[in-house]
């Protein structure tokens, strides 16, 4: 079984804020070890996200500085995230710098009511874009089959974004999210499991006065080694806003969004030029959506240790 797996697969940062409906925090973006140590190197990891959501008429959301309702969402994003790991410890823990870049596409169908109250039905609007830059600092420790983890992250805001857009790839406003997490990984019976939380204070949309609230989420999983190389389990996460939404610029009433998921991961250590590859493959479908859209979400990473030692 690989022990050397990378935490680097994870990519922080969202495209969107709690402002649409949806939260800075992309949730599911970690899974099977979460916390496991690295090894000291440079590594590239690769991320795509794709998720789908719609949100019935009954659910009002604050986009393009205006009241929209009937969203229907379809976000396909690719980061990249260049990580260094040092050869030094740091209160007995292993230090990882990253930076998280990338980006996609977004397209967004509602019914917008404009300042005037009046309605247009079925507005659609696409956007291709940039990421904001999500730069990352972590702190990880082993032993034996334990391992910890504490993270803090944020979001510089320089991707593209419009207060005037149904849809951004840019998130509009500036955010820092903190952390921890554990990973229990039994080399001899091939049993991992894994989970991360973390809480995110935003800071205010400049362009739309308009601040989200504090958010708390849990990602986790469960997997089964099948072979030395191959594992299976089942993914997870909670989503839970613990403050309301606020800011001049707010015109849809102060509200707090929550969601949960569950679904299912496959995972794969491969040799390249002598050197571990660390592929996965998971997909979540969600539910219990609170003043949020509710839909699927796929995520596929791929980590490359371009120097790294053995």
């Amino acid at each position: 079984m690989a022990a050397g797996v990378l935490a680097a697969c994870a990519v922080g940062g969202q495209a969107m804020g709690d402002e649409g409906g949806v939260p800075f925090w992309l949730s599911g973006q970690y899974a099977s070890f979460a916390a496991v140590t690295q090894k000291p190197g440079f590594y590239l990891a690769s991320f795509v996200w794709y998720e789908n959501g719609t949100a019935n008429q009954s659910k009002t959301f604050q986009r393009a500085g205006l009241a929209t309702a009937g969203l229907d969402t379809s976000t396909p994003v690719i980061f990249l995230s260049p990580t260094f790991v040092p050869d030094l410890k740091i209160l007995s823990g292993r230090p990882a710098f990253s930076i998280a870049f990338g980006g996609g596409y977004g397209s967004t169908t509602a019914d917008v009511v404009g300042s005037t109250g009046t309605t247009v039905l079925n507005q659609t609007d696409t956007v291709w874009g940039i990421t904001d830059l999500f730069p990352l600092i972590s702190l990880s420790w082993a032993s034996g089959v334990h391992n910890g983890m504490g993270y803090v992250t944020g979001a510089i805001p320089v991707g593209s974004y419009q207060t005037n857009r149904l849809s951004n790839v840019g998130i509009g406003h500036a955010g820092i999210d903190l952390g921890g997490g554990y990973t229990y990984l039994d080399q001899k019976s091939g049993l991992e499991v894994s989970g991360l939380t973390g809480f995110t204070f935003n800071f205010e949309n400049p362009s739309t006065n308009y601040r989200n609230g504090v958010d708390w989420h849990l990602d986790w999983a469960v997997s089964q080694f099948l072979s030395k190389n191959f594992h299976v389990g089942v993914v997870g996460y909670l989503y839970v806003q613990v403050s309301a939404d606020s800011g001049s610029g707010d015109r849809v009433g102060s509200f707090k969004s929550d969601v949960a998921a569950a679904g299912g991961e496959a995972g794969y250590f491969f040799n390249v030029a002598g050197q571990q590859w660390y592929a996965t493959l998971r997909g979540y479908a969600e539910f219990w959506a609170v003043h949020r859209v509710q839909g699927f979400s796929i995520f596929s990473a791929l980590n490359i240790p371009l120097v790294s030692r053995k």
